[in-house]
């Protein structure tokens, strides 16, 4: 018997270090190939990481909730054979007190994922992915992905550099059908739901559940994306129990969704709703939630943020887009309201560049963007996130349409395409329905401005010394007042009213 130590794998360029946000074993559990073993978190994706070969975990390198620098002790593993670790020997060129490398001898022994265990990072692999290490014996071609990772912001696909021998290799996934989406999963990776110790309140399923429940060998696990088994947990659902529709019996939130309804407990009959309640959940603040916590923390304690609100008449606006929808909405797809605001603020960004910014307070340097990349706050059920609308500019209202739909799902569904969630230069956010009568929205740090958009109301209006019913609709707006004075902000957004209550200026150029 030997001892196989796996290490966090560099997962991306420029990425040094990863929160573990997930474990999918614990010691003593036999873990197979290409079994997962863990779910770590970058700043844009959550990844799933498998196991190289077959063995028994020995010990784990970190709690959840832990950030693990690339190369840090993941996991120990007991296997037949060598293994990939001895004790006391070093690589060739190693610095004292590191250990070989995965293709040799490993660390001297000491804490998981800790001081001079870890060993240095690798060097990045190719743009948008990079190196990981393969089981051996399956062939894989060079730039073929050696594993998908599931993301709660995107998929993220990491190629293996170099081809290896063996079988035939891992066919690389297809679009998933929006437009610049991410990969499909290439390897059947088994999947498991994910507990933290802290959180494990997922309740037994009853009888009712177990006699619906899909068929499954003894030992399989559940498959499903890090995004389901978090709402599965949320919503107290053991995985187990569910049948998968997807590829491979792939668990959708779908299929969530149609367990809950046929297979979930039934109130209790003629039990009072007037009892005393004592349960007690602590949540702890872990990847996503963290970071978008951090991230809102950041901006406001660094962006001296002022709100500007507006009232604007959108009765002319919203009988074009009824219009337009009746003429075109067949072919060309249905307008919202976010296509028509999002082109007046391209518009009215031409005399306020000092807006359409991004700001590096370390450097002291403000970049004025002649492109609008724009930023659409975005509710997904893994929490808010911003994909970004590249070149609004360039887009008319049915392709602004198209893409902000686009852009949203990717993001809701985890599949949006890296590069469409970083970059934006101002931001456009709308509870929709739920909207309210005023925000004061965060800024999206770098940047130096958010535009919200609150609910649409009819009310009545004085005009021409008659009250009529208009309908009428807030903008709620944020600055950043280091970069925007008050005067240029609401000139701003008096610029973007006069467009939108006389919508035909959104088309003269």
């Amino acid at each position: 018997m030997g001892i196989y130590v796996i290490r966090m794998p560099d997962i991306g360029e420029g990425i040094a270090e990863v929160e573990l946000v997930a474990w999918h074993v614990q010691p003593g559990d036999t873990v197979a190939e290409d079994q997962p073993i863990a779910d770590v978190m970058t700043d844009k994706a959550t990844v799933e990481i498998p196991a190289h070969v077959p063995g028994k975990v020995l010990t784990l390198g970190g709690a959840v909730g832990q950030v693990l620098a690339v190369g840090a002790e993941l996991v120990r593993l007991e296997v037949e054979g060598a293994g990939n670790w001895k004790e006391n020997q070093a690589p060739a060129g190693a610095s004292p007190g590191h250990a070989a490398t995965e293709n040799g001898a490993k660390d001297a022994p000491g804490p998981a994922g800790q001081g001079e265990g870890a060993a240095p990072a690798q060097p990045a692999g190719k743009a948008g992915g990079s190196s990981l290490p393969l089981p051996p014996g399956e062939g894989r071609g060079e730039g073929r992905p050696a594993m998908d990772g599931t993301a709660n912001q995107a998929t993220v696909a990491s190629p293996h550099p170099h081809p290896l021998p063996g079988g035939e290799g891992v066919r690389q996934g297809a679009p998933t059908g929006e437009a610049g989406g991410g990969f499909k999963p290439n390897l059947p990776l088994a999947h498991t739901t994910h507990r933290h110790p802290a959180t494990d309140t997922i309740a037994r399923q009853p009888a009712s559940a177990r006699s619906q429940a899909a068929a499954r060998a003894p030992g399989e696990r559940p498959l499903a994306s890090p995004a389901v088994r978090r709402a599965a947990q949320d919503r107290g659902i053991d995985l187990r129990y569910v049948h998968g529709s997807g590829p491979a019996g792939r668990i959708s939130h779908e299929d969530l969704d149609a367990w809950a309804a046929s297979a979930g407990q039934p109130a209790a009959q003629g039990r009072s709703q007037y009892v005393e309640r004592h349960g007690e959940q602590p949540i702890p603040v872990i990847g996503l939630r963290r970071r978008i916590a951090q991230k809102m923390q950041e901006a406001k304690r660094r962006i001296p943020h002022f709100s500007y609100v507006e009232e604007i008449d959108v009765t002319e606006l919203e009988a074009l887009r009824q219009r337009l929808n009746q003429l075109h909405g067949a072919t060309r797809g249905k307008l919202t309201l976010l296509p028509f605001l999002a082109r007046a603020m391209v518009l009215a960004l031409r005399d306020f560049p000092q807006i359409n910014a991004r700001y590096d307070d370390d450097a002291g340097v403000v970049t004025r963007y002649e492109a609008v990349h724009l930023g659409v706050a975005t509710q997904t059920d893994a929490g808010l996130m911003v994909p970004v609308l590249h070149h609004a500019e360039s887009l008319d209202l049915w392709q602004c349409a198209a893409s902000i739909a686009r852009v949203a799902e990717g993001a809701r569904s985890g599949r949006a395409a890296r590069d469409e969630l970083s970059g934006s230069t101002i931001t456009l956010t709308s509870l929709g329905a739920l909207g309210g009568i005023a925000s004061t929205p965060v800024i999206n740090h770098p940047e130096v401005a958010i535009v919200g958009v609150n609910r649409m109301v009819e009310r009545p209006m004085f005009q021409g010394g008659h009250v009529v019913a208009r309908q009428l609709m807030n903008l709620s707006s944020s600055f950043d007042h280091r970069v925007v004075d008050g005067m240029d902000a609401a000139r701003f957004i008096q610029a973007v009213r006069a467009l939108l209550e006389t919508p035909a200026l959104l088309f003269v150029e």
